[in-house]
This record gives structure tokens, C-alpha cells and sequence, in this order.
């Protein structure tokens, strides 16, 4: 890629963070709205429940499946384009969405603004790695983590103002002005961004099996268990009409893997063969019509990519054990539901806050003594609230206990996205910056659906097999002792599955820890 930079690094960092953060903040909005779309597209509950459930599933399969094709065609066609386009579908469905009078039409508009809120991360990620030298990616980067993470924080918030005072179709017809100030923005902006040297065709195979196996993955996930989304995103978890058909999803997803992995592996050797890509060519009519692979392999021989991104997925998997246990233990233990609501809120805030400081300190830490030493911090922080969680929590707990814990979780949590962003970052080469963004994005969103899965399976299993330990008065059925005996043994049960999670999560983190040792300590 040719450089000619006419705008201020910082200037472009804050006009590629603004997009992140509205689509950040459109990720998790709906969370407080949905009794209210419900009710509006007039969906009958409870029989709906598992259509209504797609209201937040379209949005979240349709974000984690555009990323890797959106990140590769900002290599092969230049950030600016991808990125003013990808505003412009977030436009179109954020006009469509509030228009809609059916559940129908209303996902399409969602999928629409999923596919362009989800092009805009890893894009935004590749254009900090063009304009940013090597030396001060990671502050970048860690800022550009931070506002991602306060716009997750604000969704549920500004949702529930907006029910409050206007309605939940303001959302979307707040976010018109903001697209068109975002595209206007970015396109002076991004003018001056580094192009591509030569065009490449564009691996048309690739994208769309590789597509295909994230649908099929994301969706067998989403059904493996009776959760089908979490934490700040929603907590509807009737099974869809998918769900008996798992396990053949599951079949598919391996299946298009395969088919992915050999697609690639066949257009690198011929690419190789006919010269493409290498120090003396060999001319041939034939080398144009060879497309460079969607996902070269060579991007997992390079120094740190591989651990870092492993660490991602990693993270991802017991974040999200944080995001829906806290809600669900606080609803065992707290019987007003509305007061239970406002506490796991006020208890999810300042895990993510705590998280959006140190993504930004952890930037700056990560500029002077490298990834590995702050990427292992993050991870000790983080096993250790999760240590503690384990350990302590019970019924009877005070909530301020579980504050301060979740606090020092994401305390740990933040420090690691700015050393892993900017290590993938970093290793990749310029043409490759696209893909390797979206990667570190798409592995930790799947891994968030691999520990969601996973953590339904085993918490099913477990509860069911301490439930019967329960020992219960030798009273009728009808007695209220009775009564009050089984509410108090199941509610003691629950809480300590649920506290097992995050010990079996610590241990998770152990493993990423020796990940983070096969990081290289220079950060440049």
C-alpha cells in the first residue's frame, strides 16, 4: 500500500471511533426496549418468544459474520471505501427498522445495521494500523477498545431513556443524522489513507463458504442451549425452531470449515505455482485470474498472531459466563424483579467500565514494556475476580462484595484488549491488516458463543445432579415449611452452580496466561 496521509493521526482515530461507538451502542440498545418492540410488532407471548428471540440473534450472527469478508475487502479495495459503505447500509437499516410493521420486516432492517455496524470494527481496527507507526498502535488501539466498550455500556442505558420519554423508534431515527455526520466525516477523513498498490481479485469462493460456516456455527451455538443471548444483550430463552436441528448444524459448520480450509490451501499453491506474490514472477495469461485467498495461512506463521488471538477467543469465552451469570444470580437472590434488574445493571456497569479504563491504560502500558507482561497482568486480574467470585459468593452475599469483585474482573478484562488488538495488528502486513482485525473480533464473539453454549450444557447437567442432594422436611407438601425448605435448597443450589462457573472460567484464564507466554515481550 502507497501512503499519502493529509489528515491528523488522532483526527481520523476519533472520527472511525465515532462509527464504532454508534454501532457499539446499537449492539445492546434493544436489551431495554424489547418489551416494547414486542408489543409494538405485536408478537403473541409466550408462543413468540422464539420468533422474538431473532430480534437480537439477526443483529448478532449478521455483525459476526460480515467482519472477515468486510475486513478483506478494505485490503483489496482501500478502508475508506468499505467503511463509508458499510455507514451506508447501517443508514439504510436504521431508516428501515423504525418503518417496519411486522417482525419480518423489522430483522431485515437489524441485519442491514448488524452488517454495517459489524464491517466498521475491524476496518476501523486496520485504518489505526495504516495511519499509526508501530510504536503507538497500542494506545490507539486501546482508546478505540475503550469507546467501543462505553458504547456497549450506554446501549441498555440510552434505551431506556428513550422508552421512558420518546420511544424505542427514535433509536433508529436518531441514528440518520448520525450516520450521514459519521459518512461525511469519514469520507474527508479517510481521503488521504494509504491505497492499494494493485488490485486483487477478490476470493468470492472463500467468502462465501467461510460465511457459511459462521452462520452455521453461530446458529448451532445459539441453540445448543435454552439461553439464546446474554448479559446486556437480551434474556429471552425460549428454544428456537432451529433447535432440533443442532446437531445438523453443527455437521454443516465442520463441513464448510473443511471445505474452506482446502479452497485456501489449493489458491495459495497456485498461486505459488504461476509465480503470484513472489520475488521473480512468472509472467502467464493465466496469473490475473488466480484471487489471493481470503485467509492466507502464512498470517498464522507470523510472530505472536497466533497466541494473541487464541488469547481472544479465550477472554470472549468466560466474558460472557460474566455477562449472564451476575443477571441470573442476582435474580435468584433478589425476588423483586424490577429491583433485581436495576442491580445487575449497576453491577455489569462497573465490571464494563472498569473494562473501558484500563483498554485505554493498558494502551499506554503496552507502548512501554511490551504485549506479554500486560496481556499476563490482565489475565491474573482477571482470575483472580473470577477467584473470588468462585469462592465467595454465595447465598447471602452483599452486593457490594460482588461490586468491587466484578470491578477487579474487568480491571483485568481491559488491560488485555490493547496488547492483543496491537499484537495482531503489528505481525500482519499492510495488505493483510483488513483480515487479521477482523479475526481478533470474530474469534472472541464466537468464543462468547462457544462459552455460552457450553456454560447452558454444563450448568443443565450440574444443577440437576446437586438438586437431588437437597435433604427436605418430613412435612406435607402443602406446608409452608415445606414449601419454604425447597425455595431455599434450590435457590443455595443454583448459587453454587453458578459460582463453580467462574472458578472453571479462572481456570480458562490459566490457559491463556500460557498463551500470553508465547507472546514476543518487544511491542515493536
Amino acid at each position: 500500500m502507497t501512503q499519502h496521509q493529509a489528515v491528523s493521526p488522532k483526527v481520523i482515530l476519533t472520527v472511525v471511533a465515532f462509527g464504532v461507538f454508534v454501532a457499539a451502542d446499537d449492539l445492546t440498545v434493544v436489551s431495554t426496549m424489547l418489551r416494547q418492540i414486542i408489543f409494538d410488532l405485536q408478537i403473541p407471548l409466550p408462543d413468540g418468544l422464539d420468533r422474538a428471540a431473532w430480534i437480537v440473534n439477526a443483529y448478532l450472527i449478521g455483525y459476526v459474520v460480515v467482519m472477515p469478508f468486510t475486513g478483506r475487502l478494505s485490503d483489496i479495495v482501500g478502508r475508506r471505501a468499505v467503511y463509508v459503505g458499510a455507514l451506508g447500509l447501517f443508514l439504510v437499516g436504521s431508516i428501515w427498522v423504525p418503518l417496519a410493521d411486522n417482525l419480518g420486516s423489522f430483522i431485515v432492517g437489524r441485519v442491514l445495521t448488524a452488517v454495517g455496524g459489524g464491517a466498521m470494527v475491524p476496518v476501523a481496527m486496520a485504518v489505526i494500523g495504516d495511519v499509526y507507526p508501530a510504536e503507538k498502535r497500542a494506545t490507539a488501539l486501546g482508546t478505540l477498545g475503550a469507546i467501543d466498550t462505553a458504547g456497549w455500556v450506554w446501549g441498555p442505558l440510552y434505551g431506556a431513556l428513550l422508552i421512558r420519554f420518546l420511544s424505542w423508534r427514535w433509536q433508529f431515527y436518531l441514528n440518520i443524522p448520525l450516520s450521514l455526520l459519521g459518512m461525511a466525516a469519514a469520507w474527508w477523513a479517510l481521503g488521504g489513507l494509504p491505497q492499494p498498490e494493485k488490485r486483487e481479485r477478490i476470493d468470492w469462493v472463500g467468502t462465501a463458504v467461510l460465511t457459511l460456516f459462521l452462520l452455521t456455527l453461530n446458529l448451532a451455538l445459539l441453540n445448543s442451549g435454552d439461553v439464546q443471548s446474554a448479559g446486556g444483550f437480551a434474556s429471552l430463552t425460549n428454544p428456537s425452531p432451529l433447535h432440533q436441528y443442532t446437531s445438523h448444524l453443527y455437521l454443516a459448520a465442520t463441513l464448510t470449515l473443511a471445505v474452506f480450509i482446502f479452497w485456501q490451501h489449493r489458491l495459495s499453491v497456485g498461486r505459488r505455482e504461476w509465480g503470484v506474490g513472489s520475488a521473480t514472477p512468472h509472467p502467464t495469461p493465466h496469473t490475473p485470474q488466480s484471487p489471493a485467498p481470503l485467509l492466507s495461512s502464512t498470517l498464522f506463521r507470523r510472530p505472536n498472531f497466533t497466541p494473541a488471538i487464541l488469547i481472544n477467543f479465550l477472554v470472549g469465552s468466560v466474558l460472557i459466563i460474566a455477562m449472564v451469570n451476575v443477571p441470573l444470580l442476582v435474580n435468584v437472590l433478589e425476588l423483586d424483579v424490577e429491583q433485581a434488574a436495576l442491580i445487575s445493571g449497576t453491577l455489569l456497569a462497573g465490571m464494563t467500565l472498569a473494562m473501558a479504563f484500563t483498554a485505554y491504560l493498558g494502551g499506554r502500558l503496552t507502548e512501554r514494556y511490551g504485549y506479554r507482561p500486560i496481556t499476563v497482568a490482565g489475565l491474573v486480574l482477571a482470575s483472580v475476580g473470577f477467584g473470588f467470585m468462585g469462592w465467595t459468593w454465595a447465598v447471602g452475599t452483599p452486593f457490594g462484595q460482588m461490586g468491587w469483585q466484578l470491578v477487579i474482573l474487568g480491571l483485568g478484562f481491559g488491560l488485555v484488549t490493547a496488547p492483543v488488538g496491537t499484537a495482531v495488528i503489528n505481525t500482519a502486513p499492510a495488505d493483510q491488516r483488513g483480515i487479521a482485525a477482523s479475526l481478533v473480533i470474530v474469534l472472541r464473539l464466537i468464543g462468547m458463543s462457544v462459552g455460552l453454549s457450553a456454560l447452558t450444557a454444563w450448568g443443565l447437567r450440574r444443577f440437576a445432579s446437586l438438586r437431588t442432594t437437597i435433604t427436605l422436611p418430613d412435612l406435607p407438601l402443602t406446608n409452608p415449611a415445606y414449601q419454604r425448605a425447597v425455595v431455599e435448597g434450590l435457590t443455595a443450589v443454583t448459587t453454587r452452580v453458578l459460582a463453580e462457573t467462574f472458578l472453571w472460567s479462572a481456570g480458562l484464564l490459566i490457559l491463556a496466561m500460557l498463551a500470553a507466554f508465547w507472546l514476543h515481550k518487544e511491542s515493536r
